[in-house]
């Protein structure tokens, strides 16, 4: 793909967001939106006639995406902001690992379309490229590229979005990582949060032994204590044991000391437990001591997977 195109279709996505930064509210509430109804809902049938409406705050995928309007129901279908945020919620800790420079533009392009006379999907090279960058990273999590995203929906030669930040260029896109993505996080506690929401369970567990096994690190339980049970019924809990999914050959810091307690989060895949975040439990911290204030009276989005 060449650097034209990002130029190109970057210089598009940048004109948008210009005029809506210019227009006010009043300017943006689809008039025109309104004679391209039948392109923009492709034969589907909404609740509510598509209008223009501020980005939350709390919609963290998207909140600083470089533009602050979008278009409801977005290009998902979603019809709500409630179901924007639930189901957005979810791809929040692979924006963080920077798989690919366009993940953020991709996924808000759907998730928050830019308020336009009508919509404009990614590019197919844009899904593509992101795929081919994320979808190694997402299957550390048990997860492969979903189904409501599959490349060849988005078109090919027609006007698409795609975007670099400034000066950015094919070269200049972050070089992954050497350690297990599930180990690679930022010790924040709005970040620790986030994994908390996306994952089925969390434990405090201090850690017997880490074995290699089928191509995984196998985490062996000394003790635990559960913080969000999920899919773990009581009874499973003194046999419990952990996967590392394809980890048996990538570092994971966090485990080459195991006096220390962790904090663990994972989700159930058919029959394994797989870990997707661990920090090491240390209340000195004042990013930890945060989440563990946070974690009390936080209440995560509920969702249904759209993973599947």
């Amino acid at each position: 793909m060449g650097g034209g195109r990002w130029a190109a279709a970057g210089a598009l996505l940048a004109l948008a967001a210009g005029l809506l930064a210019a227009g006010s509210a009043s300017e943006y509430d689809y008039v025109s939106f309104q004679s391209d109804i039948g392109a923009y809902q492709s034969g589907r049938f909404y609740t509510k006639p598509p209008q223009c409406v501020d980005i939350p705050a709390d919609l963290r995928l998207c909140h600083n995406v470089g533009y602050k309007r979008m278009v409801l129901p977005n290009l998902l279908e979603h019809e709500t902001m409630a179901e924007v945020k639930q189901q957005a919620s979810s791809w929040v800790p692979l924006l963080n690992k920077n798989c690919h420079i366009g993940t953020q533009v991709f996924l808000c392009s759907l998730f928050a379309p830019v308020c336009l006379d009508r919509p404009i999907y990614p590019c197919r090279w844009l899904c593509e490229a992101v795929r081919d960058s994320c979808e190694p990273v997402m299957q550390f999590f048990g997860f492969y590229w979903p189904e409501m995203l599959k490349c060849d929906k988005f078109p090919e030669g027609d006007v698409c979005i795609a975007m670099t930040p400034p000066n950015a260029t094919e070269a200049s896109k972050p070089q992954g990582t050497t350690v297990c993505p599930p180990c690679d996080n930022e010790l924040k506690s709005e970040a620790i949060i986030e994994h908390l929401c996306a994952s089925e369970f969390a434990l405090r567990m201090k850690i017997k032994e880490v074995k290699k096994e089928n191509g995984d690190k196998k985490i062996v339980p000394k003790k635990k204590k559960p913080l969000k049970l999920g899919p773990i019924k009581k009874k499973e809990l003194k046999k419990l044991v952990l996967y590392l999914k394809n980890g048996a050959d990538c570092p994971c810091h966090q485990l080459d000391n195991l006096s220390h307690h962790f904090l663990i989060m994972g989700r159930k895949v058919k029959s394994q437990y797989l870990l997707t975040a661990i920090h090491k439990w240390d209340k000195k911290n004042k990013e930890f001591k945060n989440f563990m204030k946070k974690m009390k009276n936080h209440e995560c989005p509920t969702f249904q997977s759209v993973f599947k």
